[in-house]
């Protein structure tokens, strides 16, 4: 059998060499597989299968009991050797996330592997700049060790985080609101180490205590949790399969197209949904206050100032031109929103749509729904000074 080097340590014979090899694999970026095996004898196996048999025909707790039956034998293994494969990176991703720190957005890196895998990985990445120190948050296990862990964290200035999923469980149940809060002032972070279950309650948390929108990006069946939790899942088809993808929000092929998609595609979207949703405010605000207008000239009579398929051709027909121009709108070429990412910070601010782009748009409404309707007035050269019942 094999696995990772944390499950196989207890389960293979004591070795001297397995830890040190494993670190020595892992400071290479590589990813640390444990081969053993174990040899039964006849009397050995049948023992075996009648206590699996005898488990899987249990009625109450079936599966504590067969887990129970296969790691009674799964104890004292024979080691066969250790394996590292390199997780390579995909193509541009250095310039990608280089991309996203210029545009404002902050990177996390939640992962399964080892601290130093995933440690060399954030280097290589560029995750962790040359210029930038690493704190590693060391282990522990209770609320006291916790607390001076964090305190001598705190007295660091500019430094990107490495924590193991152990320790994090611990800072989250004992000290989350101060975890957070020094975590969220790091320029990157690291988790190692971390369960499924770990990661959507990081995106979770985030939401919660910055306030701030999270998108999250994964390829494997490990990240499904996550992405679900985000406010935005980006899922990337690779050799894990396509769980990621099926269960995201949008889905690449390659890491380096998560640029594009947020830079390009996700500012005209947020631009242009901004612009449309006034609109359409603005849009019936005009014709209300026409009506407005109209009703008061006529001493507010219940008159409609358009009737049949007037009204209903204004909110179809009549203005579907500046809906498509809007849909359509680009402010600047998508060569020139990749090549300067700083333009995406002004969506982090939110000036597109905010109370006062909502209130400008509504005072514009009225004055341009009064002038429109006075002036018809005007030119048509009607009096409405009397009003002709019948």
């Amino acid at each position: 059998m094999k696995g990772a080097d944390v499950v196989m340590a207890g389960i293979v014979q004591y070795n001297d060499w397995l830890e040190e090899e494993c670190g020595n694999m892992a400071r290479e970026g590589l990813r640390v597989l444990v081969v053993a095996k174990k040899s039964l004898a006849e009397e050995q196996y049948q023992d075996f299968e009648a206590r699996y048999v005898q488990a899987k025909l249990s009625v109450h707790d079936r599966s504590l009991k067969v887990a129970t039956v296969i790691e009674s034998l799964e104890m004292e293994m024979e080691l066969l050797c250790l394996t590292g494969v390199e997780d390579q990176l995909q193509a541009d991703v250095r310039p990608t996330l280089e991309t996203l720190r210029n545009a404002g957005i902050k990177v996390w890196m939640l992962t399964g592997d080892k601290l130093e895998t995933a440690t060399c990985t954030a280097k290589n990445a560029h995750l962790v700049t040359r210029n930038q120190d690493i704190h590693v948050f060391r282990l522990v296990t209770n609320r006291s060790e916790a607390h001076l862990e964090l305190n001598a964290f705190r007295r660091k200035h500019d430094c990107a985080l490495v924590i193991s999923g152990d320790s994090l469980e611990v800072c989250l149940k004992y000290y989350e609101y101060e975890f957070m809060e020094l975590a969220c002032q790091c320029p990157a972070v690291v988790c190692c180490r971390c369960t499924p279950t770990q990661k959507a309650q990081i995106v979770r948390l985030l939401q919660e205590r910055t306030g701030k929108l999270t998108c999250a990006v994964g390829d494997g069946g490990n990240d499904v949790s996550m992405i679900q939790e985000s406010d935005c899942g980006v899922g990337v088809e690779g050799k894990e399969g396509k769980q990621a993808s099926l269960a995201a929000d949008f889905s690449i092929t390659q890491f380096k197209h998560l640029g594009r998609l947020l830079m390009v595609h996700g500012r005209n979207s947020y631009k242009r949904s901004a612009a449309l949703s006034q609109f359409v405010i603005h849009r019936s605000l005009c014709i209300s206050t026409m009506q407005a207008v109209f009703s008061s000239v006529f001493y507010f009579a219940s008159v409609p100032l358009y009737q049949g398929f007037l009204i209903i051709g204004y909110s179809t027909i009549y203005t579907m031109f500046p809906v498509f121009s809007l849909v359509l709108d680009k402010d600047v070429k998508s060569e020139v929103a990749m090549l300067y990412p700083e333009l995406y910070k002004d969506l982090l601010k939110g000036r597109p749509l905010s109370y006062k782009t909502f209130l400008i748009w509504v005072l514009i409404s009225i004055y341009q729904g009064k002038e429109s309707k006075t002036t018809c007035c005007l030119v048509l050269r009607v009096s409405f000074s009397v009003v002709h019942r019948t």
